[in-house]
């Protein structure tokens, strides 16, 4: 009998926690490293003061058969927690979730820096995976990278997360907004999926003014079918290796695909992250006759229809050497030039 309440007794022991909740123990987060042995993970624990005895806890985790089952990461856990809801957390994953926002309009290179600021995920892991062609394959996406494809919201991962989860997460994201109403519009409209980003894209960045997207959509839609080229500047500045800021005349001869002074029709992809208000606006272009539209420097744009409209538009708004354009870049004109009197931004 005395043997029998001795072994209730020690696991008792074993099972308590080492404050009780009255205490008000501090909440801890405590690394879980990728691979740990069990009895790694119950020295972290000890070292902690989350449980009274190591070798207390070996036994727990024994009797559990948990060695191979604890999964890495970060957890919230507090001294008042028993050591058999600890281990539980610690067998189910039950890690920290952190919530990082990707804003709209973002490149594949700003989100990889959002992530790793958050120390989510590593840049150059993220960065090289997002242009690995077969990877890029694996997840559904029919292009050269994601570009485009990792859509802007709020997410929620542990920390560390592997770039392709992150990505997985952020396409599969992407395919719940196109729903199967935008995917007929498509469809209607004569566009792939491919170029419906790649125009929401170029909406996108040139103008911040949610209102206005619809109206940026109408001015693109009738350039591509009147086959005008859409001469944006975010497409060029997309293809500039080195941009410092300053778009300058010069510039817009860069011989890159994606130059839409040089090159009409869409460029070759998305050059960024569309969020679902440019989506909408390339898919339901607002009607009208416009062709042009150029910034008046308060994040909104004059729109007009016809060269001599939005001549005199530029001349209204674009007194200044220098001209703001609505993707907050702006273009310095060379000696001698007048900038954008024949383009759409």
């Amino acid at each position: 009998m005395l043997g029998g309440l001795a072994a209730y007794l020690t696991i008792r022991w074993i099972e308590a926690p080492v404050l009780s909740a009255s205490d008000h123990p501090p909440v801890k987060i405590v690394v879980i490293p990728e691979g740990a042995a069990f009895s790694h993970v119950a020295q972290i624990l000890a070292r902690e003061q989350l449980i009274q005895s190591r070798s207390a806890f070996m036994w727990l985790g024994k009797k559990q058969e948990a060695e191979r089952k604890i999964r890495p990461g970060e957890y919230e856990l507090h001294a008042a927690l028993p050591p058999s809801e600890i281990l539980s957390k610690l067998m189910a994953g039950r890690v920290v979730l952190h919530s990082v926002t990707i804003p709209e309009g973002y490149t594949i290179s700003q989100i990889a820096d959002v992530l790793a600021e958050h120390r989510i995920t590593d840049r150059a892991e993220f960065i090289r995976l997002a242009h690995d062609k077969s990877f890029v394959k694996s997840l559904g996406v029919h292009a050269e990278s994601v570009e485009g494809y990792l859509y802007p919201d709020t997410y929620r991962f542990p920390r560390p997360t592997a770039g392709k989860d992150v990505m997985k997460a952020m396409v599969d994201q992407l395919a719940h907004v196109l729903t199967s109403e935008w995917q007929m519009r498509a469809k209607e409209i004569q566009l792939t999926t491919h170029q419906v980003l790649t125009l929401a894209s170029v909406i996108e960045k040139e103008t911040g003014a949610g209102e206005e997207r619809p109206h940026i959509a109408s001015v693109f839609h009738n350039r591509l079918k009147k086959r005008i080229p859409l001469q944006s500047d975010p497409t060029v500045i997309y293809g500039l290796p080195n941009f410092d800021g300053n778009l300058r005349k010069k510039d817009l001869s860069h011989p890159s695909p994606y130059n839409t002074y040089r090159w009409a029709g869409l460029p070759p992809g998305p050059i960024a992250s569309p969020g679902a208000g440019s989506i909408r606006a390339a898919l339901y272009p607002t009607s009208t006759s416009d062709l042009y539209f150029v910034s008046k420097n308060d994040g909104t744009h004059q729109f007009s229809a016809t060269l001599v409209e939005h001549n005199k538009a530029v001349e209204k708004y674009q007194k200044r050497p220098r001209r703001v354009s609505s993707s907050q870049t702006s273009v310095v004109p060379e000696k001698g030039l007048s900038i954008n009197q024949e383009g759409a931004s």
